[in-house]
């Protein structure tokens, strides 16, 4: 199992050395002061914080400059450990800190006040949707303008300065609005400390007149904070696994499926050890793949009720108990609520808390330690998996064309499983991508990534971005629909800037295909760009950038072929003609069901 990028167990290597948060003094603690006493006019709040996101893994901060905000980036420009990335918008800038706290564990964003702050809020809520921890920094207003009455540019007209802050209440987990030098060294460290605790974004806003203050509080060089890991009750352990034990023990055909907050829970190798010592057979939920190995004889693939992986539903549907690791049930991973389980039969694993059948419920239970706990006890059955061997047969293949035949997706997508290796990440963008990208078999290592609880249309592009520069070890392949493409193409630009060689599958079908197959319009119809054309204008002959436009599995092959080869250290832009019809079967049964989810009547008053 990949430990390292992108994985659930915690931040990579890169992330300073692994560790998150140890204090200084910790034996065998990576983390140190690497700087000498600084003097008193060199230890201001800019600096201070610069060194914080350091401290915690993070080495690039996605930014767009305004005047409220312009003093606190010098100060992040001038600190050695850190690149800021200039975006061409705060949306794009705040996906890109999603997709870099996926690789990385944690991420940063930096906007100004209001205009720059409301533009990147969705982003923001996706990760906070996505249990993501994303430090989002917005320049203040001066400080001697709170409570002045005064009516600033940048805000809505009214002299009241707290329209930003509330916004983001309710998409954040802490909030810090940092007016004086007092107490902004706490401010900021509880902040990040509360990111990194809960896998939740923060918002910081810093008053423009601040950042190059010094103060007694940043004379010293910042000492790591402790983050105290979670421990779990020790008696409500022992009572959680004793419960399951007896549950799954008398079970005769269970199965283990692993949900999307393994990640939060760091118990991705947990969950894998629990599948070795137990036997069972193992499905994914689709929004956790890429989090448990898929080269495990024991997988069954993705259960997703109507859509999963063949044979997958009926093996985890037909079991007596089936124990969930980290679920998010809602109306698109249940297929529009038509899973077929039963709650009597459930053990529901949620970071800190576990639900054994109806009752009882066992609180302050970390998942990791009951996980590697459960593994010591349950005994081994292999029944389900032996089920499953009975009934599997192997998937076909696409159909073979004729020479120069129009291009079919399933082909394009049996071609980019041949691309995949452990070096590789996939992102995949909201549409049918999910469903295609879903079927994809990830070799040991592969990274993946999608956003299915917000389900934003334009979140990969920024998050590739970020995704890309926070793993630069993995060459990532983002599948994109023309129509979400078109929301945020901009910072295609900023790939180039940060020489990024991600290769992006524009898959153009004229339309938002996704919306189509649940309720179909002329709203649906986008209007045609020249997709390569565009990137040829953004690359305007600056960076290594590469464009093809393929319209056949001939010309696909070559293009793949260029990119793997020839253009390896290119930003490569393949777009992919597809008929507007042409899409997956999990697509159109998918969408038919959350068609009739979203269209029920009224209950009767």
């Amino acid at each position: 199992m990949d430990t390292h990028i992108g994985s659930v167990d915690g931040p990579s290597p890169a992330a300073v050395n692994g560790a998150v948060g140890c204090p200084a003094s910790a034996p065998g603690c990576p983390i140190m002061s690497s700087h000498p006493v600084v003097s008193a006019g060199e230890a201001s709040l800019g600096r201070h914080l610069a060194r914080r996101l350091v401290q915690v893994g993070v080495s690039d901060v996605f930014a767009v400059p305004g005047d409220f905000n312009l003093t606190l980036l010098d100060h992040l420009v001038d600190e050695p450990g850190l690149r800021l990335v200039g975006c061409c918008n705060e949306l794009n800038a705040g996906y890109a800190a999603d997709g870099y706290a996926r690789a990385r564990g944690v991420g940063a964003c930096a906007v100004t006040f209001t205009v720059g702050g409301l533009s990147v809020l969705n982003a923001i809520a996706g990760a906070y949707s996505e249990n993501l921890p994303v430090i989002c920094i917005a320049g203040g207003p001066n400080s001697n303008d709170y409570g002045t009455n005064r009516i600033l540019h940048h805000t809505i007209g009214i002299p009241d300065f707290s329209q930003e802050l509330r916004c983001f209440q309710t998409v954040t987990c802490h909030q810090a609005v940092v007016t004086n030098l007092d107490d902004a060294h706490e401010q900021i460290d509880t902040a990040i400390a509360t990111a990194l605790r809960e896998s939740k974004p923060v918002y910081l806003s810093i008053s423009c007149n601040l950042p190059g203050l010094p103060h007694p509080t940043f004379t010293r060089d910042p000492v790591p904070f402790f983050l105290a890991p979670r421990m779990s009750n020790k008696m409500g352990l022992e009572a959680a696994v004793e419960a399951t034990v007896e549950f799954l023990n008398k079970a005769v055909k269970p199965v283990l499926v692993a949900g999307p907050k393994l990640r939060v829970a760091k118990a991705g190798k947990a969950f894998v050890d629990l599948v070795d010592a137990s036997g069972y057979a193992y499905a994914i939920m689709p929004s956790a793949k890429g989090f448990v190995p898929e080269t495990h004889p024991h997988f069954l693939g993705t259960y997703w009720g109507a859509v999963s992986t063949a044979f997958c539903a009926e093996i985890v549907e037909s079991a007596d108990a089936y124990l969930f690791a980290g679920p998010i049930f809602n109306d698109y991973s249940s297929v529009g609520y038509s899973f077929l389980l039963k709650k009597d039969k459930a053990i529901i694993v949620q970071p800190e808390r576990v639900i054994v059948g109806n009752g009882p419920a066992f609180g302050c239970v970390m998942m990791k330690e009951y996980l590697s706990a459960l593994a010591k006890r349950v005994q081994k059955n292999t029944t389900a998996y032996e089920n499953y061997k009975r009934i599997f047969v192997p998937e076909g293949h696409p159909l073979k064309g004729e020479a120069n035949e129009p291009l079919r997706v399933n082909v394009l997508f049996k071609h980019i499983q041949d691309m995949l290796t452990g070096d590789s990440a996939v992102l995949a963008e909201t549409g049918d991508s999910w469903f295609n990208c879903q079927k994809l078999k990830l070799p040991e290592g592969c990274g993946y990534e999608f956003q299915m609880q917000y389900g934003s249309i334009g979140w990969s592009v920024g998050a590739l971005l970020g995704y890309a520069q926070g793993a630069s070890d993995k060459r990532v392949i983002a599948c994109i629909g023309d129509g979400s493409f078109q929301v945020t193409a901009q910072d295609v630009s900023t790939m180039l800037r940060c020489e990024q060689n991600s290769i992006i599958f524009l898959i153009n079908n004229g339309g938002y295909t996704i919306e189509v197959e649940i309720h179909d319009g002329p709203y649906n119809v986008i209007k045609n760009w020249n997709y390569t054309a565009l990137v040829e204008a953004i690359h305007n002959g600056e960076g290594k950038c590469w464009t093809a436009k393929v319209k056949c599995e001939e010309e696909l092959t070559a293009a793949i072929e260029t990119a793997l080869g020839e253009k390896k250290d290119s930003l490569c832009f393949i777009e992919v003609i597809a008929h507007k019809d042409d899409t997956s079967k999990e697509l159109l049964e998918w969408g038919s069901r959350v068609s009739a989810a979203n269209s029920r009547p009224p209950n009767p008053q």
